[in-house]
């Protein structure tokens, strides 16, 4: 069972690091290094397990882990009588990502009003015939959507900051 799940977590590796590369603008490696801590989660990943676990040069993983902890993506603890370093997400990240993400969908949500608003209007002419009325249930949905999407976010992002207090 357990080698089952490891040969899963290195395909979410892979899948999430590429998704990091784009979304992130990260490198190949370190893309993979903050999916391979992000799925290993509290307990956290030292140095050697990230060169062990991804195949990297132990220069390779130190620069990404450096510009990881410089972008505030990641950040690490030690255990007392270790003097290993075990690196975990950032909570402040997620709270950002977060916070981007219902930022973007207001900003979607406001342009999908307006276009509702103004088809409202066209619609409500004299001049405008039923065949040329338009049909307004897909802003509807879309804005009924995203109110959801960010209700749904706003709770998450109360789950986290209720963590780190």
């Amino acid at each position: 069972m357990e080698k089952k799940l490891k040969e899963k977590k290195y395909q979410l590796v892979e899948k999430l690091g590429v998704h990091f590369e784009h979304t992130e603008q990260l490198a190949p490696v370190g893309a993979r290094i903050l999916a391979f801590i992000i799925l290993t989660g509290k307990a956290g990943v030292t140095f050697e397990d990230l060169v062990t676990d991804l195949c990297a040069s132990k220069s390779t993983i130190s620069t990404h882990l450096n510009h990881l902890q410089d972008t505030h993506k990641i950040s690490y603890f030690t255990k007392i009588g270790d003097r290993k370093k075990y690196f975990t997400v950032n909570a402040d990240t997620l709270m950002q990502s977060i916070d981007d993400m219902v930022t973007k969908w207001e900003l979607e949500k406001e342009l999908h009003e307006e276009m509702t608003d103004y088809k409202i209007q066209i619609n409500s002419l004299e001049s405008t015939t039923p065949e040329l009325k338009f049909d307004l249930t897909y802003h509807e949905n879309y804005i009924n959507y995203l109110n959801l999407a960010m209700a749904s976010m706003s709770g998450l992002r109360s789950k986290v900051a209720a963590m780190k207090s």
